[in-house]
């Protein structure tokens, strides 16, 4: 990856999980048993699949996600890690991250991903504190979370981990220590994510009925504020809306996402992009329900639902949305490589202006990036410049 490469990444849905957080509107699945076997070979077969339409890409990065992939047999994984490798050419600093839950089993495998070729765990702490953990439907408690965290340190060459803030009854006091002590643990990445709640989850039937009992605005901006302060004083900082590393430990994966870079998409409800010239890209989608996919890649090789084509003002739409996450924001390089077209005589140069004058975002000759506070209000922004 450089300044003119975003990135080749490939990703993997795991659907499975032990029980479903109420916080959650992922593609995540409860099964009593699951062949494990059938799955691995589907797996590869879709890999194979999707090999012979991006041919000749170097792989930069592959993210295992869910669900939980933790639930996976090292085996799986390395038969998926085999297959890619036996398509694609792989970058000699290929970043290869499996998300993981911090309980004693899944930790216990960490290990076995190791040898398999995983060389970075991201862990879904969410929480430092056993009331919070059980209030967000978590299985594990603090302390195998804190025991996580210090295993992963010492197996993989790079670790991340996620907390939730804005939770039920949190203050920006408690807040700030639970804050405090994950950034004590040493970590190089935090993945510190503000309480969102989406519709189909339980959390919005009880927000619906008035049961959670979340922080006002006020409460709300004020941790995002020392969130901020604090990582860049531990120097974290953040590098997207919601992560924050050291400086050579950001996420090379999502980076790819960012820059609207091309990634294959394997495995149940999975998404990928291949870019071709002038601003176009090819969206394909797979098949959702876990046993749908596992059928129809049976039958044909690879569970594909969905294929779109992107482009013009949706495209450039999208590259902006991706884009602006970034604390760097987008280069012009980045955009005439991912819109085909020069982004800024695309929108209203009134409504640029005023976006500028306003301190909400920058745009010069480096390209165009928000600002710490227009980060707060992308959405706003977005719908301002795409009026």
């Amino acid at each position: 990856m450089d300044a003119d490469n975003p990135g080749f990444g490939i990703y993997v849905h795991w659907p499975f999980c032990q029980s479903k957080c109420p916080y959650c509107d992922f593609n995540s699945h409860v099964r009593e048993a699951i062949d494990e076997t059938a799955w691995a070979d589907a797996l590869v077969t879709e890999t194979a699949y999707m090999a012979e339409l991006a041919p000749g890409r170097t792989v930069t990065s592959i993210f295992f996600g869910g669900g939980t992939p933790s639930l996976m047999a090292p085996e799986t994984v390395g038969a998926v890690l085999d297959s890619i490798a036996a398509h694609w050419p792989i970058s000699g600093d290929v970043e290869i991250t499996l998300e993981a839950n911090p309980g004693s089993v899944e930790a216990g495998r960490f290990t076995g991903y190791r040898a398999a070729g995983v060389n970075r765990v991201s862990l879904g702490v969410q929480a430092l504190d056993d009331a919070s953990l059980q209030a967000l439907g978590r299985r594990h408690d603090a302390a195998e979370a804190r025991a996580a965290i210090a295993l992963a340190r010492r197996t993989f060459d790079r670790m991340s981990f996620d907390l939730i803030y804005a939770r039920m009854g949190q203050t920006p006091q408690t807040w700030r220590n639970e804050l405090e002590e994950a950034l004590d643990v040493g970590t190089d990445h935090l993945s510190l994510y503000q309480l969102t709640i989406e519709p189909g989850t339980q959390f919005h039937t009880l927000a619906r009925r008035g049961a959670l009992d979340l922080p006002d605005e006020d409460s709300q901006a004020a941790m995002y504020e020392a969130t901020q302060s604090m990582t860049e004083a531990a120097g974290l900082p953040a590098y997207e809306v919601s992560n924050h590393a050291r400086p050579g430990h950001e996420s090379h994966h999502n980076i790819t996402y960012w820059r609207s870079g091309e990634w294959i998409g394997i495995g149940p409800g999975a998404h990928g992009r291949l870019n071709e010239a002038d601003g176009i890209s090819i969206a394909r989608r797979q098949e959702k329900a876990p046993e749908t996919w596992l059928d129809a890649v049976a039958r044909n090789g690879h569970a594909t639902a969905a294929i779109e084509t992107i482009t013009g003002r949706d495209r450039l739409i999208e590259v902006l949305m991706m884009g602006l996450r970034l604390c760097d924001g987008l280069s012009h390089a980045d955009l005439q490589r991912a819109s085909g077209s020069g982004w800024d005589k695309a929108v209203d140069p009134a409504t640029l202006s005023m976006l500028v004058e306003s301190g909400l975002l920058v745009h010069d000759a480096d390209g165009v990036r928000a600002t710490t506070q227009g980060r707060q209000v992308l959405n706003g922004i977005l719908d301002r410049l795409t009026d």
